[in-house]
């Protein structure tokens, strides 16, 4: 009985936030025609106070997407385009000496913002992605003896140039597996094209006002940590984890071959923070099956490693996840 008190007091309280996220997507879709999912996605990571990694060929809205969300939430805003010249620290920040004080001061990097849109990451040498990574994952940053705490809320937008391969430097596998999401950004309908042209040939621009702060992020990221989460979708999420590891015990001797490295166990607990911030947005206190299959595709398509045999077939990580989430149980 106390359980349900608790969930239906979690569902009040979710309640009381859901204006929050009325602001946010409904200032997003001002902006921002169509690109759903991509604006969801973007919440989600954010709630969860994760990263997100996005794939999709130019002109797609990835960078008006988190400018404007920034916008909206009155945050810091800064964007780092990668190049094979660049620096850590170009991303971090130095010591640059004063010859008017005659001593070093620290010159901090546009990591120091609370929405940082690291784009084209992949055209960067190894030494500058790990840089970045390494702030990500431990939201602060050294730079000589001095040691800085990044502002919360804290988010990492990184994309990639599906397109191009010439000059990049892809990330590695287990540099990948930090981003919460990794979502693939498709092209507009064409009626939300349309929409686009009419506006650019107008130049009907909407300003952006902020609507939210940043005390209501980390606010609302509190309530997500404490959406209920069951013991049976628990074991849900780890069944679908273990899928990926190991096919042949769940009945899928098919993806054996198919499959060279199974998901991480921070696969798992993407998955669970990302359900919660689905079902936040959904306006629940509890997770449901359908939110870990909602995420289950963007949390886990960076964390599958491909064989040989899947490229020569052209088997993606998306077809393995679906097949995975057509054979698991669901509780």
């Amino acid at each position: 009985m106390s359980e349900s008190v608790n969930i239906r007091e979690l569902n009040d309280l979710v309640a009381s936030r859901s204006n929050l996220v009325n602001l946010i997507t409904s200032g997003m879709s001002r902006i921002i025609v169509g690109q759903k999912h991509l604006v969801d996605s973007l919440l989600i990571a954010m709630l969860s106070n994760g990263h997100i990694l996005l794939e999709g060929v130019p002109g797609l809205a990835k960078t008006l997407a988190i400018k404007t969300l920034s916008e909206i939430i009155d945050a810091k805003y800064s964007r780092i385009q990668f190049t094979p010249d660049l620096l850590p620290a170009d991303v971090i920040g130095t010591m640059i000496y004063s010859v008017k004080n005659e001593q070093f001061q620290i010159k901090k990097g546009p990591i120091f913002a609370n929405f940082v849109l690291a784009d084209e990451i992949n055209r960067a040498p190894a030494k500058v992605q790990s840089a970045l990574l390494e702030a990500m994952q431990e939201r602060q940053v050294t730079i000589g003896d001095n040691t800085f705490a990044l502002d919360e809320p804290f988010l990492v937008m990184a994309t990639q140039n599906p397109i191009e391969q010439e000059g990049t430097y892809p990330l590695p596998e287990a540099q990948v597996d930090r981003f919460l999401l990794k979502v693939i950004i498709g092209y507009p309908t064409r009626e939300e094209e349309k929409e686009i042209v009419r506006q650019s040939i107008s130049q009907r621009y909407v300003e952006v006002r902020p609507l939210v702060r940043p005390e209501d992020i980390i606010d609302a990221q509190r309530i997500v940590e404490q959406i209920y989460l069951d013991e049976k979708i628990e074991r849900y999420i780890v069944d679908i984890v273990f899928a990926t590891r190991y096919p042949a015990d769940c009945g899928l001797k098919d993806l054996k071959s198919i499959i060279s490295f199974g998901a991480s166990p921070r696969a798992s607990i993407s998955l669970g923070r990302a359900s919660r911030a689905y079902a936040f947005l959904r306006g629940r206190g509890y997770v449901i099956p359908e939110d870990v299959r909602a995420v289950a595709h963007d949390v886990l398509r960076h964390r599958i490693g491909l064989s040989y045999e899947a490229e020569a077939n052209n088997i993606t990580a998306d077809e393995i996840i679906t097949s995975i989430l057509d054979k698991v149980e669901v509780p």
